[in-house]
């Protein structure tokens, strides 16, 4: 069924694509929301529908999604695997044969950085934190941050649970679970403004497909 073999990746405004191939389901979920959710679960799942489907070599109707509000995105067996992550004006969706999770964050979100390392990150990875500025520190917990909650995604867990347990090393770049020992493959980067992380077999060969914005500072890493 699949037309792609490797992990796909594209960044794109999230506009308004509501009705765009959309399951008869998933226009029944979107009208029970309230009229600030409705419009960004609709054009979100319309947009993962009809770039799956490029993917899988389908129409946008026919992708096998279960995508319920508030729930992680699935295909059913053998179409492969998907995750989807949105932030203010931009989505990030991604498709791979094997298990992918990916977030997005703006590098403008207001944020206590040092608050935020310091209840959350472990120990040390705080501690090597603790001599930036603070601009830096800023941009080091972001880039820390989308790469823990792509791997919770990827892991299909919650925050809650494994936060605490996901250690980023910047300096040997490695993502590291520290109850089991895990260390997934990765990739992240910066692009105009926004944050990036993608987890999962094959993410560091991922080649970002990047609508209406150019790239740049991309970073990746991997099992040691």
């Amino acid at each position: 069924m699949c037309v792609e073999l490797s992990p796909q990746l594209v960044l794109q405004p999230l506009r308004g694509l509501a009705g765009g191939g959309l399951s008869a389901r998933e226009l029944t979920w979107g009208s029970e929301l309230g009229p600030a959710r409705r419009p960004r679960y609709l054009s979100s799942r319309a947009a993962l529908r009809q770039w799956v489907a490029r993917c899988l070599g389908c129409e946008a109707f026919q992708v096998p999604l279960h995508s319920p509000p508030g729930a992680p995105p699935h295909l059913e067996p053998g179409a492969g695997f998907v995750s989807l992550s949105h932030s203010g004006s931009m989505l990030l969706l991604a498709w791979s044969p094997d298990p992918i999770g990916v977030d997005l964050e703006s590098a403008e979100r207001p944020m206590a950085a040092a608050a935020i390392a310091r209840r959350f990150f472990p120990p040390q990875e705080w501690q090597a934190l603790q001599g930036c500025s603070a601009s830096s520190l800023q941009a080091a917990v972001l880039r820390s941050w989308v790469l823990k909650e792509a791997a919770i995604k990827w892991r299909q867990r919650s925050l809650a649970e494994e936060l605490r347990f996901w250690e980023y090393d910047s300096g040997r770049e490695l993502l590291r679970h520290l109850g089991d020992g895990t260390t997934p493959a990765f990739q992240a980067g910066v692009v105009e403004g926004w944050h990036w992380g993608v987890v999962g077999e094959g993410a560091q060969s991922v080649a970002p497909a990047i609508s209406g914005i150019s790239s740049g500072g991309l970073s990746s890493g991997g099992p040691s």
